[in-house]
């Protein structure tokens, strides 16, 4: 049993990580798989309530990987940490299976009650580097947190979150999810403004045409007008370089 779950550990990362070229690599240079052996063992010291042994280990995995996990933290199978470094897990957090994190990911608590008080990410989650999910929140299955994204607030399933606090977009498609397409983000706060000017222009449409009607004649604002063009440049260019991640 345990030489299938190790077996199977490897097997995620060659799954998850294209740029894995052999088992000996995986097994020797792998942060993120060595946290989750130290975890496994921790937390079987935690569940039999020897706690000082299960945090004296999760503290020497940090030191030796620089990854955070809590002896009480729950994790499924075929779970991977990419790179790895600055990731906190808490205590109560609470995580599905085929979930990826990125470094520096924070699965943080918001209370100091002893009671639940971290995440719970659903199978198939991915969370971007740098990322903040706070609280005791839930992430539903296959969404999907964007790096740099503080996520205070329940995420439905096939979602994905971005910005700060985090807000929900569209959700990715089975082939993105699988390609690792995380660069690939929605902005909804773009969205919005793009939909506020849109609705402008429809209503200036309407007024214009009764100004013509009324034969009445209206200046126009040179530097609203100027404005507006600067923000239909920033928000309906037409390359997006950057939000469809292909511009790093």
């Amino acid at each position: 049993m345990i030489f299938k779950t190790i077996c199977e550990d490897i097997k995620t990362v060659f799954n998850r990580d294209p740029a894995a070229k052999n088992v000996v690599e995986v097994i020797l240079c792998y942060p993120g798989l060595h946290a989750l052996w130290f975890h496994r063992i921790a937390h079987w010291f935690y569940r039999h309530r020897e706690f000082t042994m299960a945090r004296l280990i999760s503290h020497i995995s940090r030191h030796i990987t620089g990854i955070e996990i809590h002896p009480g933290a729950k994790i499924g199978r075929r779970f991977f940490i990419d790179h790895g470094m600055g990731v906190v897990i808490g205590e109560t957090t609470e995580i599905g299976d085929d979930v990826l994190l990125y470094q520096g990911v924070v699965l943080g608590g918001t209370s100091l009650e002893k009671r639940k008080r971290h995440p719970t990410l659903e199978d198939g989650v991915v969370v971007g580097a740098g990322a903040t999910v706070l609280g005791a929140i839930k992430i539903g299955a296959r969404s999907r947190v964007g790096a740099g994204s503080v996520v205070i607030s329940d995420v439905p399933p096939n979602s994905t979150v971005v910005g700060v606090p985090g807000r929900v977009g569209l959700g990715f498609s089975a082939k993105e999810i699988s390609a690792l397409e995380h660069g690939k983000l929605p902005d909804p706060i773009a969205d919005a403004i793009r939909f506020v000017v849109k609705e402008q222009k429809k209503i200036e449409e309407r007024v214009k045409k009764l100004e013509t009607v009324e034969g009445v004649i209206s200046k126009i604002d040179e530097h609203i007008e100027k404005r507006r063009a600067e923000i239909e440049k920033m928000f309906f260019r037409k390359d997006e370089k950057f939000s469809d991640g292909s511009g790093i």
